[in-house]
C-alpha cells in the first residue's frame, strides 16, 4: 500500500461571489475531515460576512493583499506573509484592493460550511 497520495485535480467549489476555490485535500475531495488545503483567488472588492469558525485557519498570501478583521482589529497581509487564526475567533475576510489576491488556505479540522458559522 502506498504511503502517499497525489492530487491531480482539485474540486472547484461553486461560489456566487466571484471567488475561486480549488480544494486539493479535504471533505469535498478525499473526504478528509482532519485537514483541508485549498488554493483561492479573491477578486477585487470581494468580502465575506463575519464568521466564527470552529477550525483553525492558516493563510499564506501568494500574490496581492487580503484584509482580515479579527475581533475588531484590521490586519492586512501582503505577498509572502501568512497568518494563523485560531478556532472560535470572530473574523471577516475581504479583498478591498484593486488587484486579485491569490492564497493558500489550510483548515484544521477540515473546512465545512457547517463549521464556519457565518453571520447573515
Amino acid at each position: 500500500m502506498k504511503k502517499y497520495s497525489i492530487q491531480k485535480s482539485s474540486f472547484v467549489v461553486p461560489t456566487t461571489d466571484g471567488k475561486l476555490i480549488e480544494e486539493h485535500f479535504g471533505l469535498a475531495t478525499d473526504r478528509n475531515s482532519q485537514l483541508s488545503i485549498a488554493h483561492m483567488v479573491a477578486p477585487p472588492g470581494w468580502s465575506e460576512p463575519f464568521q466564527t469558525p470552529t477550525f483553525d485557519e492558516y493563510t499564506y498570501i501568494i500574490k496581492g493583499k487580503k484584509q482580515f478583521i479579527i475581533d475588531g482589529e484590521t490586519v492586512i497581509l501582503e505577498t509572502g506573509q501568512s497568518i494563523k487564526i485560531e478556532k472560535n475567533t470572530r473574523v471577516q475576510y475581504s479583498n478591498p484592493f484593486v488587484e486579485p489576491c491569490e492564497y493558500i488556505a489550510i483548515c484544521l479540522p477540515a473546512f465545512s460550511i457547517d463549521a464556519v458559522n457565518r453571520e447573515e
